[in-house]
């Protein structure tokens, strides 16, 4: 009885051994028991900050850097997980409001992204930094075509993060006979049904190639036609958004939108109705990894950028934020359906029209930003709602001054009594 459980015993271990070495020799191949597949990370480079308590604060457009959701890279929890370095995370809406906080010198940021005609603006106001290449080594990704820009010649201080074209999004339901061109954006039949840029560049940018000019023209007389062009529009406009298109668009509350290409696919997921034109000439644009001129931790801040350029970690953020990566190595990553969606990569014949921003001078860059205030006061239903009630709201104000001040008089009053009749 007992030879008989020991040669039982034996044939169990015997099995077990054989399962054993089998998932053993299998565990190359496959992420057994939900062990993670080597990233490839170089782990001396991004260990030196570990245990310093560093920070960075990092300063990007909203919904511009992938998150964890949809199965995809948390990419902020993995570089903090990676090298130990907190990664503090906020978002603007605008260039122009990125601008804004950087000159102010109210915040101190490491890494930004601002646009392309961004970008050689805060160069040419010392606002940003040279970039030590050595602590970027995977810069060796980036695509050649989108090297020494002419926002940044000398190559010095930026780094490409990602790529797109303006476009038209449109409700195939809302917009009979769809579009032809910029002028759709000016229809009357749309009335209360169009959304147009709320940044200032943008939107002279779409009204200037209406009309037919540069965008970027500095000429006065033309920046003024834009800007007639612009007054015109507004009546017809339900909204001026940046990320707050996303909702009016999927949930099929307006019928077009100038935009981003990119953009448009992450919309056309919710809604199937969304279709997309891209004019023969329009605005192509590059966002680019810059390190402002204050900023406290640049050697981390270097690392951070270097990280978004991890091959696997630039793949699931292009897939994430759904606009062109520069990085060729994470393009060869993703998946063939994104990579031969219309107008995603185009050839280079297809962007022979297309034009970039560069910096304005600051006298043209005052003058639009002046047109833009005056075209966003210039509101009618502003001057019939909001000062009328501006007026009440103001009476009321000063009545209860007026009775507060009345019961403390009363109430002081009554107290010199009362201690008068004490004495």
């Amino acid at each position: 009885m007992r030879t008989l459980r020991w040669r039982g015993f034996c044939r169990v271990a015997t099995a077990f051994f054989v399962v054993w070495t089998i998932l053993c020799l299998a565990a190359p191949m496959f992420p057994v028991f939900g062990a993670e597949e080597d990233p490839g990370y170089d782990l001396d480079y991004y260990s030196r900050f570990k245990g310093q308590k560093v920070e960075i604060n990092v300063y990007n457009w909203g919904e511009y850097l992938a998150d964890g959701n949809d199965g995809l890279m948390d990419i902020n929890k993995e570089f903090e997980k990676l090298t130990g370095i907190k990664v503090n995370y906020l978002n603007y809406e605008t260039c122009e409001a990125m601008y804004a906080k950087l000159k102010s010198g109210a915040n101190s940021y490491d890494v930004i992204f601002p646009s392309d005609y961004m970008v050689s603006r805060l160069l040419q106001e010392g606002l940003i930094q040279e970039l030590d290449f050595d602590n970027i080594p995977n810069m060796k990704y980036i695509d050649p075509g989108l090297l020494h820009p002419e926002y940044d010649p000398e190559q010095k201080y930026s780094v490409p993060y990602a790529w797109s074209r303006v476009a038209i999004i449109y409700n195939k339901n809302k917009v009979k006979g769809g579009v032809t061109g910029w002028d759709i954006l000016w229809d009357p039949a749309l009335d209360g049904q169009i959304l147009m840029f709320k940044n200032s560049r943008d939107a002279f940018g779409v009204a200037l190639m209406e009309l037919g000019y540069d965008i970027n023209t500095e000429n006065k007389k033309e920046l003024d036609e834009a800007a007639d062009l612009l007054k015109e529009q507004k009546p017809l406009v339900q909204a001026y958004v940046m990320d707050q298109v996303f909702d009016k668009m999927q949930n099929g509350e307006a019928a077009v939108a100038a935009y981003y290409v990119g953009d448009y696919y992450l919309m056309l997921e919710i809604n199937e109705d969304l279709g997309l034109f891209v004019p023969d000439s329009t605005e192509i644009f590059v966002d680019a990894a810059c390190i402002p001129a204050d900023a406290l931790n640049k050697e981390a801040a270097e690392m951070y950028i270097n990280f978004l350029n991890e091959p696997q970690v630039a793949a699931d953020n292009a897939e994430y934020i759904m606009y062109s990566t520069p990085n060729l190595a994470a393009k060869e990553l993703l998946d063939e359906e994104i990579v031969e969606a219309p107008y995603m990569y185009p050839d280079q014949e297809d962007l022979a029209n297309d034009k970039s921003f560069i910096n304005l001078s600051e006298e043209t860059n005052l003058y639009m930003d002046a047109l833009w205030t005056e075209i966003l006061a210039d509101d009618q239903s502003y001057n019939t709602w909001v000062m009328p009630a501006f007026v009440v709201v103001s009476i009321i104000v000063i009545l209860a001054t007026n009775i507060r001040r009345k019961r403390k008089k009363a109430q002081a009053r009554e107290m010199y009594n009362s201690d008068s009749r004490k004495v």
